[in-house]
């Protein structure tokens, strides 16, 4: 009988243990409603971006990606962003999609003017640049430096 109660009870201290942790898993991940304003920012590549990526001004949070679409009409890509009520964002703010690091993962940047207007929840950003192809910068690379050896004459040695 004695032991039937210590396994109740530990049963319910690891039942416990795992809800709270369940819950603080829930809040820091932001899984709930991102809640914040929407802006859109059309883009001619967005090179990986994916709904849930994070929006930052100077390595700070202050949104995230919510959808991306291709515009028919013009053929680029159109992220939505939700951002945080308590930045308001000049008209004249610009986007870029940076790479987190060397092995992936991207973020939208976000690098704010000097403008006293903001832009209106539904409004759009219009500076915009699309993420640096590491792959294509390493060929022009790579042929860039044959180009260099094939241009300098070979000095033949007495």
């Amino acid at each position: 009988m004695k032991r039937s109660v210590v396994e109740t009870i530990l049963g319910g201290v690891v039942i416990v243990s795992a809800g709270m942790f369940l819950s603080y898993g829930y809040k820091t991940a932001e899984v709930g409603g991102a809640g914040g304003y929407p802006v859109t920012a059309d883009f001619s590549s967005i090179g990986g971006l994916k709904p849930g990526d994070k929006v930052q001004i100077s390595g700070v949070k202050v949104g995230t990606v919510r959808t991306v679409e291709l515009v028919p009409e013009t053929y680029l890509a159109r992220v939505h962003l939700d951002i945080n009520p308590a930045y308001k964002l000049p008209t004249d703010t610009a986007a870029l999609i940076s790479s987190e690091s060397l092995l992936g993962g991207l973020y939208m940047s976000l690098e704010p003017g000097a403008e006293d207007d903001t832009i209106a929840p539904g409004g759009q950003i219009q500076f915009t640049q699309a993420p640096q192809n590491l792959e294509q910068l390493l060929g022009q690379f790579i042929f860039s430096l044959q180009d260099e050896k094939k241009e300098t004459p070979q000095t033949e040695q007495p």
